[in-house]
């Protein structure tokens, strides 16, 4: 049973793609469970972190990057990303360690009429001298004089202590809605599909990246812990992308491959036996068909 000041509430971690949300909830969770990588739009679905402390249960939604909504899939995570505005109890905006632009057509306006507290936290502070910080801080400041501005770096943890500190004092009060052993209502085949597709993002260049699907076709834990035999489909959209995907007598595959079975070994606590295919579903991110079934639309 919780005490009557327990707090608990969702926290919306908002802002434009590459700008640290998702290294972000991996320090505050204290793991890893969201992919990352140097290249923007990596985040693709609203994930949810539990992080359980003695006095709260804070409810981290890890966001897809907002931009310009260009396509079907953009228009999606677009609409994914502000529909956790709503949900929200806490809006943490992370933005770059550069003056704020009033000009940001897709989510100034959002953040404007937001019913709910917002707390600006300024990213990769490690990037940028010490005394660039308090300008820039100030110019936010004038942009949303009630919220708290917080400088951090997610990469390194720097402020996140204060972020957190921040987000628990303005939670409203309630009790926990997970159980404390819970840290995400994804399942293990998201998770799965996820790691394959962040080893994706690592090995491949330009388009391709962004023309990857991933779906578990197969979870066989009948064996575990001993063995998890695994398979998964790799979608592209184009022909020419399924020969770079695979590479050179298959090599870019086999290394993805055994990249990606250690990450799921670590997250699963079993032995793997992972099996990767790669299949072409021309133009997928234009097909509503196909943007269901990756999962992409609730």
């Amino acid at each position: 049973m919780s005490s009557p000041d327990f707090k608990c509430g969702y926290i919306a971690l908002i802002g434009v793609p590459n700008v640290g949300k998702s290294t972000l909830l991996n320090r505050l969770m204290g793991e890893k469970l969201s992919i990352t990588s140097p290249k923007p739009q990596t985040t693709r679905h609203r994930l949810l972190g539990i992080f359980n402390l003695p006095e709260a249960q804070l409810l981290f939604l890890d966001t897809p990057g907002i931009l310009e909504p260009k396509g079907a899939l953009n228009k999606t995570l677009v609409q994914a990303a502000l529909t956790a505005l709503s949900e929200a109890d806490v809006v943490v905006w992370l933005v770059e360690p550069r003056p704020p632009d009033p000009h940001d057509r897709i989510l100034l306006p959002h953040l404007r009429k937001l019913p709910r507290p917002l707390i600006v936290a300024v990213n990769k502070i490690d990037l940028v001298p010490k005394p660039q910080l308090l300008p820039l801080m100030a110019a936010f400041h004038e942009l949303f004089p009630q919220a708290p501005i917080i400088p951090i770096s997610a990469l390194l943890g720097d402020g996140t202590q204060e972020l957190l500190a921040e987000v628990v004092k303005l939670l409203p009060p309630a009790p926990p809605l997970y159980p404390e052993d819970q840290w995400t209502d994804s399942s293990e085949r998201f998770l799965v599909a996820e790691l394959i597709r962040e080893r994706l993002f690592h090995h491949t260049g330009e388009e391709i990246p962004y023309a990857v699907a991933v779906q578990i076709e197969e979870f066989d834990e009948s064996r575990r812990p001993q063995l998890i035999r695994i398979r998964a489909v790799i979608y592209v959209e184009r022909q020419s992308q399924k020969g770079i995907v695979i590479g050179k007598q298959g090599r870019l595959l086999k290394i993805i491959g055994a990249e990606a079975r250690a990450e799921i070994e670590s997250l699963l606590g079993s032995q793997v036996f992972l099996e990767l295919w790669v299949k072409v579903w021309k133009n997928w991110r234009r097909d509503p068909k196909a943007i269901r079934m990756f999962g992409y639309q609730r």
